[in-house]
C-alpha cells in the first residue's frame, strides 16, 4: 500500500537541488562546457584580465630602463548576480485521495511530468539568454500580419506555447507590450496574442520589422537585461553587441575584442567554405584555440547536406551525433584546418559564435535550486479566491548567477547572416 507523506517530504526526496543543477547543466550545451564556479554569494565580483603584456624587444642592445613596456592588469567587475525564476504549480485536489491526504504514488505520477516540462522550458530560456541575448524570437513580418488582429509571424515558432506571457518591444516604442499567446499555427510560424490572459486578440500593428520588433521573456526588453550573452560579449557595439564588458570599454584593450566576421555573403550553398575562411581569419588575428562553432539547426542542416554532396574537399573526423538533450555535433577537417560544429536548438540564425570554452566562467550561488522559506518549506501554499479554486502548492525554481568573460579576444563571432 502506498505511504502518505507531506508535500515537503516528497519535494526533498524527489526534487533535490542537486538533481535540478545536474539536470539543467546536461540540458544546456553552453553551461555544460564553460568553467563553473558554484560559491558566489552575490555582491561585487572582480573579473581581472590582462590589458597589455610585456613587449619590449630591442636588437643590438638593451631597452632603456625607463622605456620598458610593462604588463598591464585591469580590474573589471560584475556588481551582482542576475536572477531568473521558473514556477511550478500543483493543485491539491489533483494530488489528494478521498481522505484528503497525498499518497506518494499519486505525487509521483504528477511530479515527473511537470518537472520534465518545466526543465525543458527553463533550460531553453536560459540557453537562449546565454547564447543569443535577451530576446527569444524576432518578427519575420509586421504585426497584425495579413490584417489579422493580434497575428505575429516569428522566426522561432518552436519557442512559443499556449498561455505563454511575453513582451513585444522594438527600437522606437516607449513601452513594451505585455501579451499572452492564445493561438499558434506552427506551419505558418504564426501566433495570435491577447493583452490579457484568456482574453481576445489585440492589435499589434505598431510593431514592425523595420523597427526590429522582438519577443522577450517577462523582465527583459530591447534595453537589455538578463545574463551576459555570447551575442552581447563577442559582438562589437557597431555590430549589435555592448560597448563595455564588466564595466570596461571594449575598445581600450584588444583582450576585450572578439574577432567579428561579416557573414552577409553566407548562403546555404557556400556556408561551409565561409566557415573555413572565418577560421583562417580568426587564427590569424586571435590568440587561443577558438574552434567550436555554435549555430542554429538551420545552418547545421545546410552543412550536413554539403558534406554529403561534397565529400571530396572535406573529411568528417566525427560523424554527426545527436544528444538526448538537444544538440548535434559534427567535426570536419580540410586543408584549411579542423572545425567542431554544434547545432543548438536555442541559437539564433543571424550569428555563429566561435568559442574557446576556457575563456569564460558561469559564476553562481549554488546553481539551480528551489526557493526556501525561512521556516524551511520549499513550496508556497495558496488558497485560491476563485470559485472552486481550492488549494495550490507553488514551487519556485531559481538561478542566481552571471557569465564572466576573462579573455574575449580569444573568441570570435560571425554576424549578419541572412539567407
Amino acid at each position: 500500500m502506498a505511504t502518505f507523506r507531506s508535500f515537503q517530504d516528497m519535494l526533498n526526496e524527489y526534487l533535490p537541488n542537486k538533481l535540478l543543477f545536474e539536470e539543467l547543466i546536461k540540458r544546456d550545451y553552453i553551461l555544460s562546457h564553460v568553467n563553473m564556479r558554484n560559491d558566489w554569494k552575490g555582491g561585487n565580483l572582480v573579473v581581472p584580465f590582462k590589458g597589455a603584456g610585456a613587449s619590449s624587444v630591442k636588437f643590438g642592445g638593451l631597452t632603456d630602463e625607463s622605456d620598458i613596456a610593462e604588463s598591464l592588469y585591469v580590474r573589471g567587475n560584475i556588481p551582482d548576480y542576475v536572477e531568473s525564476w521558473a514556477s511550478l504549480q500543483f493543485h491539491h485536489r489533483d494530488l489528494m485521495d478521498h481522505s484528503g491526504r497525498i499518497p506518494e504514488s499519486t505525487f509521483l505520477r504528477v511530479l515527473p511530468d511537470e518537472v520534465e516540462r518545466m526543465m525543458a522550458y527553463y533550460k531553453e530560456a536560459i540557453s537562449v539568454q546565454l547564447g543569443s541575448g535577451p530576446h527569444f524570437a524576432t518578427l519575420a513580418e509586421d504585426g497584425d500580419f495579413g490584417a489579422v488582429t493580434g497575428a505575429l509571424v516569428v522566426d522561432k515558432i518552436d519557442r512559443f506555447c499556449i498561455g505563454q506571457k511575453l513582451f513585444l518591444d522594438d527600437d522606437d516604442s516607449i513601452l513594451s507590450a505585455a501579451l499572452y499567446v492564445i493561438s499558434i499555427d506552427v506551419n505558418a510560424s504564426q501566433l495570435i496574442v491577447s493583452a490579457t490572459r484568456g482574453g481576445a486578440a489585440t492589435t499589434v500593428a505598431a510593431y514592425t520589422t523595420t523597427q526590429n520588433a522582438r519577443c522577450y521573456h517577462d523582465g527583459l526588453s530591447a534595453a537589455g537585461g538578463g545574463y551576459n550573452s555570447l551575442r552581447s560579449a563577442l559582438l562589437s557595439a557597431a555590430n549589435g553587441g555592448t560597448s563595455t564588458i564588466h564595466g570596461v570599454n571594449k575598445l581600450l584593450y584588444p583582450h576585450l575584442q572578439a574577432i567579428n566576421v561579416d557573414g552577409n555573403s553566407i548562403t546555404s550553398s557556400n556556408i561551409l567554405d565561409k566557415l573555413f575562411d572565418a577560421y583562417t581569419d580568426v587564427r590569424t588575428k586571435a590568440k587561443g584555440t577558438a574552434d567550436t562553432y555554435l549555430m542554429s539547426f538551420k545552418h547545421m542542416g545546410s552543412i550536413m547536406k554539403l558534406v554529403e554532396a561534397q565529400k571530396g574537399p572535406y573529411i568528417v573526423t566525427k560523424n554527426a551525433s545527436a544528444s538526448l538533450y538537444g544538440w548535434t555535433e559534427l567535426e570536419i577537417t580540410s586543408v584549411k584546418g579542423s572545425l567542431k560544429l554544434v547545432g543548438i536548438q536555442e541559437m539564433d540564425d543571424d550569428i555563429i559564435p566561435i568559442v574557446d570554452w576556457k575563456t569564460m566562467t558561469f559564476n553562481t550561488n549554488g546553481g539551480f535550486k528551489k526557493r526556501m522559506a525561512p521556516d524551511g518549506r520549499e513550496y508556497f501554499e495558496v488558497r485560491s479566491s476563485a470559485a472552486n479554486g481550492g488549494y495550490k502548492y507553488i514551487v519556485d525554481l531559481c538561478l542566481f548567477g552571471e557569465m564572466s568573460y576573462e579573455l574575449i579576444g580569444q573568441n570570435a563571432i560571425i554576424h549578419t547572416i541572412d539567407y
